[in-house]
């Protein structure tokens, strides 16, 4: 796989404390750690031997690292949640010897079932997404919409084949092999129908119905989606002064690409309502990674009113974005931004689409071909 510099920064974060990076399978995580800690003692509980070692006496970490000659970098633990006990050993050497550790994880479920407080504060907490469009030097929308923006997806020279092989690891290795559901045909059918509505609003019971099992099973399952870190709820934003927001979050999947697949989905034509749709869910993922890597606190959420009026996304209270797939903005397309415009105290009210140039309307919106707003955005513009 081709070398590409990330813009998450863990060594800074490395530096003075431990760090937990969450993220889904075969985002980068292990390929990271070993690019920017070579030297770095590592353990990868995927490796049968190293987990079976660790799982029939856990002081063995302990006994093992303590043997370390000086060494004053951080200890590599790679899928933590597969043998959460461990975590006991590492808070035991961050306390009493100054050990500093990056722990990775693909499941907060597995960690929080494990009754593990996550090392109570000691460890920073990060997280990793595929790959974004300042990391990539041949990025494209065209591209990122066909075959998504997971690692091995992207420099595959059969994407759609390794996809669909993703598709079918999560449901055997996360969810099956670590038990997180009781019944695997009800939670496929539920993942189908989820990723159909990717970047919709969750209505339990209409899923519920689809896909012939309890609402409040499709509960539980939205949580098994969250807490693999494959989905995340976008919540409205509800500071408005006019009017009434609804209350129901959006489902989005960490990945276009792979949602696509999960429901069963051909590669979306250009100019089609599905194009328009996935270009809406790249903006939603490289603002996200955004915010994240940058250490941005602002919340991110999206706006819509009971009687329709909407805006895809709000960063913090004070920059709502509009994302259409058109070569040419009309008046019709600036609606939201213009029905939000008297709700907040608006420090910029972007319209990203595919015209050629940016341009600002006569009451102050800013219109920006999409590849200008993500070199914008990855510049610190927005922040």
């Amino acid at each position: 796989m081709n070398a590409v510099k990330r813009m998450l920064d863990i060594r800074t974060a490395a530096e003075k404390k431990s760090v937990l990076l969450l993220g889904p399978r075969q985002t980068g995580k292990s390929t990271l750690l070993r690019d920017l800690f070579p030297e770095s003692p590592y353990y990868n509980l995927l490796f049968t031997d190293v987990f079976f070692r660790l799982q029939q006496e856990p002081a063995r970490l302990r006994h093992e690292i303590l043997a370390l000659e000086d060494f004053t970098g951080p200890i590599i633990i790679d899928e933590i949640q597969k043998l959460p006990i461990l975590l006991d050993e590492v808070q035991s050497l961050i306390d009493s010897n100054g050990f500093t550790f990056v722990l990775t994880g693909s499941s907060a479920r597995k960690l929080k079932a494990g009754g593990s407080n996550l090392l109570g504060g000691r460890a920073r907490l990060k997280k990793i997404h595929p790959f974004v469009s300042a990391e990539l030097a041949d990025f494209s929308i065209e591209r990122a919409i066909e075959r998504g923006l997971l690692p091995p997806v992207w420099f595959s020279d059969a994407p759609e084949e390794d996809l669909r092989a993703y598709c079918g690891m999560y449901l055997r290795e996360e969810i099956h092999a670590e038990s997180l559901v009781r019944g695997l045909d009800g939670f496929s059918r539920f993942l189908t129908v989820a990723a159909m509505m990717n970047g919709q609003e969750l209505n339990f019971e209409n899923i519920a119905r689809d896909c012939a099992v309890p609402a409040r099973t499709v509960r539980e399952y939205v949580s098994v989606l969250t807490d693999t870190l494959i989905a995340e709820q976008l919540q409205p934003w509800k500071q408005g002064q006019k009017r009434t927001a609804v209350s129901r979050a959006k489902l989005y999947f960490f990945d276009g690409a792979v949602a696509r697949v999960l429901a069963d989905k051909p590669v979306p034509g250009q100019g089609s309502t599905e194009w328009g749709l996935a270009l809406e869910h790249l903006v939603f993922h490289e603002i996200r990674s955004w915010l994240e890597y940058s250490g941005d606190y602002r919340p991110l959420t999206y706006w819509r009113t009971h009687d329709g009026r909407e805006v895809d996304f709000i960063v913090g209270n004070e920059m709502a974005i509009e994302v259409k797939a058109s070569r040419n903005i009309q008046s019709g397309d600036m609606k939201g931004l213009r029905d939000i415009t008297g709700e907040g105290a608006w420090k910029a009210r972007i319209l990203v689409c595919r015209e050629p140039v940016p341009r600002y309307t006569d009451d102050g919106i800013l219109i920006l071909p999409v590849t200008e707003f993500l070199e914008r955005l990855w510049a610190g513009s927005f922040a």
